[in-house]
């Protein structure tokens, strides 16, 4: 014992001695980084990849862009695009083929949110980016694809608000069924976020392309955490801005962990502990540490998945029970599932 310590205190006066050392000869920002994280402990993983999901991987027969999960019934639907391809798959949470939807209403489907409640599954909400006479739009769909309701002027691209009009709709959040979230668009004319009510009226909207606070640039992915605070993935700015979901005020900003590439997704992992980042470009998964109420402080990347190069994850979505993680990939063309550890 005796001597283990004395091993531990030597390596700790070397580590100090070379950080005042770097600090003396202007080089400790870069250097000293360097010694302190080969003296912290490696990350811990907090999921593994599920090799066998889906079970039969030819059933993705198109590009997936998004997916979203019916935790009632242990389904995963897939939101995906392609010539002669069904727009939504419905896959079982074991990975097993259940069906794909019969529908011609959907062009180019982007964002795609299962609405439940504690009995059953409501409802499937897609945004579609599409340029023709669906287009535009934000959709509510029967668990078995029949249309039930529409947002926006279809086929036309806009900023109005009343009719509401979108431009490449990219994601929507929706809680119980009585406020809305929309971010809007995916590359369109129009960068902004907008709550809706349960009769689908406006109750705020902000944003406007910019750099400064509550301004978007491309915003990709909303969700919100169970404190009140929606979380915008600003995803050409390189950013997540936060919000005060009642008031629309803006909490905060985290830009310090997407100097590499931006974020593309937002969700929240079921013990509600950490956010879950795609970042498309350099095919990694981020888990930033939720903050407490109140102000957001600093991001802070607890764990990372880093994939193959040319996975490109998109969009994921989280089974709140089961805590599983799935990831559409457009790169690799097939949708992903993480269990945690």
């Amino acid at each position: 014992m005796k001597f283990k310590s004395n091993v531990c205190l030597s390596a700790a006066l070397v580590s100090l001695a070379l950080c005042v050392l770097l600090w003396r000869d202007g080089r400790y920002k870069a250097r000293a980084k360097s010694v302190f994280n080969f003296l912290r402990p490696a990350q811990r993983q907090l999921y593994k990849l599920d090799a066998g999901w889906p079970r039969n991987p030819g059933g993705i027969t198109g590009v997936p862009y998004d997916v979203a999960v019916d935790h009632l019934n242990s389904l995963v639907y897939v939101a995906q695009r392609g010539d002669n391809v069904s727009k939504v798959l419905v896959f079982t949470e074991d990975g097993y083929f259940k069906t794909a939807w019969k529908t011609d209403t959907l062009e180019m489907p982007h964002g795609i949110f299962a609405v439940t409640d504690e009995k059953h599954l409501k409802s499937i909400w897609i945004t579609d980016v599409g340029q023709g006479p669906y287009g535009h739009t934000v959709k509510q769909y029967s668990p078995s694809g029949v249309l039930l309701k529409t947002l926006g002027t279809p086929g036309i691209a806009g900023s109005r608000l009343s009719p509401l009009q979108f431009d490449q709709p990219a994601d929507i959040f929706i809680k119980e069924e009585d406020e809305i979230y929309i971010v809007d668009g995916d590359g369109g004319m129009n960068n902004r976020l907008l709550k809706l009510t349960d009769d689908f009226s406006l109750q705020w909207t902000l944003g406007g392309n910019g750099t400064k606070p509550s301004q978007f640039y491309i915003p990709h992915s909303v969700a919100m955490d169970d404190v009140g605070r929606i979380w915008v993935a600003d995803r050409g700015n390189k950013r997540i801005q936060v919000f005060d979901a009642m008031t629309a005020e803006w909490i905060g900003t985290w830009d310090s962990c997407f100097t590499e590439d931006g974020p593309y997704s937002v969700r929240f992992t079921s013990d509600k502990k950490y956010v879950v980042v795609a970042q498309l470009n350099i095919s990694r998964l981020l888990f930033l540490a939720v903050p407490p109420v109140g102000a957001i402080g600093d991001c802070n990347v607890v764990n990372t998945i880093q994939m193959a190069d040319g996975v490109r994850p998109h969009l994921v979505d989280v089974n709140v029970e089961t805590s599983s993680i799935y990831v559409a990939e457009l790169g690799a063309e097939q949708v992903q599932k993480y269990v945690p550890l």
